[in-house]
């Protein structure tokens, strides 16, 4: 197992965010995440990225312990994460917000590059261009393409095709299929349910920080539950 939580507690304060949290991310597979807004999705991925320190439980990748490892050091473990909203460099150019995904290791940077432009074109054209002054889209090519720059085995994605057009959400998700064809593991938070469960193989639902419901996207896609809370499907029974 590349990636397992188990009964993992987290707290803001007062508040706790995460419940027993349990749950694993296996070699080369898409795992998604589903649930209302704070429900816990996004401080699960930044609990296992390192931001958020677990008050309870146990987080291990390969059998690791990661609690006590520096957010930074996780990069070097192969965890790289996308975060809500981006967050690129504004300032900085698109080559030079690259190469900071590199930062740990520049051995293959003029590799890693041509990788990240052959996914995204776009960014390709735009290499000197400032960050901050990309579209929304292009800025979510240009964080994800930053996170793939460390090579990877696990990336954690949050909400990519958040108020995106339809034409770069149909470009996003073909790009993570691919990223994991390529043998790398996602673990993918996405309000857009049916597209994630699409290309995921597994998903976990989340309700007040807990997990409620797991299992194959097949599953989750049939489950009546699923289909009107996150599928937008009206299942009253016609008179």
């Amino acid at each position: 197992m590349l990636l397992s939580l188990t009964d993992v507690e987290v707290a803001y304060g007062a508040v706790t965010a995460l419940r027993g949290l349990s749950l694993e991310v296996d070699e080369g597979e898409i795992v998604t995440l589903l649930g209302a807004n704070g429900a816990g999705k996004t401080t699960t991925l930044r609990t296992i990225s390192g931001l958020l320190r677990p008050r309870a439980g146990e987080l291990r990748l390969d059998g690791r312990p990661l609690s006590t490892i520096p957010a930074h050091d996780l990069v070097a473990l192969g965890v790289s994460h996308v975060p809500e909203g981006r967050r690129v460099f504004p300032s900085m150019s698109v080559r030079e917000n690259l190469l900071m995904g590199a930062y740990r290791d520049r051995r293959h940077t003029r590799e890693d590059l041509d990788r990240v432009f052959a996914l995204f074109p776009r960014l390709s054209e735009r290499i000197g261009q400032a960050g901050g002054t990309l579209s929304g889209g292009e800025q979510q090519m240009l964080a994800i393409g930053r996170a793939l720059m460390s090579r990877p085995r696990l990336v954690l994605l949050d909400e990519p095709s958040m108020g995106l057009a339809p034409m770069v959400v149909q470009t996003i998700f073909e790009v993570i299929a691919e990223i994991n064809h390529d043998g790398v593991a996602v673990l993918l938070v996405e309000q857009n349910a049916a597209s994630a469960l699409r290309i995921a193989g597994r998903g976990y639902v989340l309700e007040t920080g807990e997990v409620v419901l797991s299992g194959t996207s097949a599953s989750l896609l049939s489950d009546d539950r699923v289909r009107q809370a996150y599928l937008g499907e009206d299942l009253t029974p016609t008179p």
